[in-house]
């Protein structure tokens, strides 16, 4: 993979910040900064073979995964900011909160099922974190033992709000009552429990 510094880093979002200010972007572009320094210490154990699976603040993730900058500018000039997907960079992203979760699941699981030396790398943001999706995926990840790492940048808003008031955990007391208990019926219907 080609290697990019923290200062061409952002430069990138600098020229792009430009361009959207000067029209020449025509969609909505999220940008990066301030989170140089972790996403390249990150990236130091990323290679070639893994994928990475990212969100609509994908920027500095596919730079780092090795896309050319002049390449990448491209497709954000033809609107492709948030939704990129290359096989030869083993890069794919969503701007749907959650939505990649399931998609690196998946993809981990086929490599491990084909026995592949790669991994996946899925990066969501602190809002993302606090969904069920984010919880099923990544205890689906644990208990298979799938080559997966999930990476949560937390920059402390959901958009715009602060997550901790959006979640509302500063004002959070227990709301949960467990209990254990023997089951009477299966899963499904009136059937009878069968021995063997």
């Amino acid at each position: 993979m080609e290697k990019i510094t923290k200062e061409e880093l952002i430069e990138f979002e600098k020229e792009i910040s430009e361009l959207f200010l000067d029209k020449k972007i025509h969609v909505p572009v999220h940008l990066s900064g301030n989170n140089e320094d972790q996403l390249i210490e990150i990236f130091e154990d990323i290679n070639e073979k893994d994928w990475v699976l990212s969100t609509h603040r994908n920027h500095y993730h596919v730079l780092l995964k090795g896309m050319p900058k002049e390449e990448f500018k491209e497709l954000i000039l033809s609107g492709e900011s948030m939704h990129i997907y290359s096989e030869k960079y083993r890069i794919l992203t969503s701007a749907i909160v959650g939505g990649i979760l399931p998609i690196a699941v998946g993809m981990a699981l086929a490599i491990k099922k084909k026995r592949q030396r790669r991994k996946v790398w899925v990066f969501i943001g602190d809002m993302a974190k606090e969904t069920g999706m984010f919880h099923e995926c990544h205890k689906y990840a644990a208990r298979h033992e799938l080559p997966i790492k999930f990476i949560i940048e937390d920059n402390g808003y959901s958009t715009d709000t602060p997550t901790q008031e959006v979640w509302g955990y500063q004002h959070t007391k227990s709301n949960i009552i467990r209990y254990e208990y023997e089951r009477k019926f299966p899963h499904v219907g009136i059937g009878a429990w069968v021995s063997f």
